[in-house]
């Protein structure tokens, strides 16, 4: 099996730090990204900073599901623009007003009803961190939408598994076509948290390795064949 860390190391190496959550409001780029380069933050691991921010990394999360990154900032923007990113301003419209404004990032009746979930569970919380069981029972949330607001909202150490990690995964040869989500999170974890033991330290090598597979999928595992070039393979 390929070693899981050496893979990340590997990453780290090519791409540098990036800078994952990315926030409408900062003025910063990663110019070394490919597509979009705005509001990422090198190496400042602090974020979210306020509420409005938890927000935004939440809205991102609900709202990315079954589409893009780039769909989802369109709706984000919209939101901006009426000065709607933020909890209060969500619950305070109305809810047709708010499906049209997330209307980029498909599924809008959906995820509208999904953001609203989320906004009464969180108003519950109390300014609890949540369980990752207690958000799967969310409804809208599911495993990989739980541990991305586990991991970029709550900072808490929850590996992401997206696309791009089990198309990397199976070319290399790691998983199956059948592994389940839970299982390639287990490899993930259980191999990174034998090498890193302080938890903040751990968080941020989930944060940094997530965003390094997305920008190492966009380059060599966005379209078919899958693969074709990737340097992992010689590791």
């Amino acid at each position: 099996m390929k070693n899981l860390y050496n893979i990340y190391q590997t990453l780290y190496k090519e791409y540098g730090p990036q800078g994952w959550w990315p926030f409408l409001e900062l003025k910063t780029t990663n110019s070394t990204k490919k597509g979009a380069s705005e509001g990422y933050h090198i190496l400042e691991y602090d974020f979210p900073k306020n509420e409005d921010q938890f927000f935004e990394i939440i809205l991102g999360c609900i709202l990315t599901q079954n589409t893009t990154f780039t769909s989802v900032v369109k709706s984000l923007n919209n939101l901006k623009d009426v000065n709607a990113l933020n909890k209060k301003a969500i619950e305070d419209m109305p809810i047709d007003e708010f499906k049209e404004l997330i209307r980029p990032s498909g599924y809008f009746n959906q995820k509208a009803n999904y953001v609203h979930e989320f906004i009464k569970f969180y108003n519950s919380l109390e300014g609890k961190i949540p369980t990752r069981d207690e958000l799967l029972a969310v409804k809208g949330i599911g495993e990989e939408t739980a541990d991305s607001i586990l991991l970029y909202a709550y900072k808490m150490p929850e590996f992401k598994v997206d696309a791009y990690t089990k198309r990397l995964l199976l070319e290399l040869g790691v998983i199956e076509e059948k592994t389940k989500y839970k299982e390639v999170k287990k490899l993930f974890e259980d191999e990174i948290s034998s090498k890193i033991e302080d938890q903040e330290e751990l968080v941020i090598v989930y944060q940094e390795y997530h965003a390094l597979i997305v920008e190492h999928g966009k380059r060599f595992y966005s379209k078919k064949p899958y693969g074709v070039g990737c340097f992992l393979k010689e590791i």
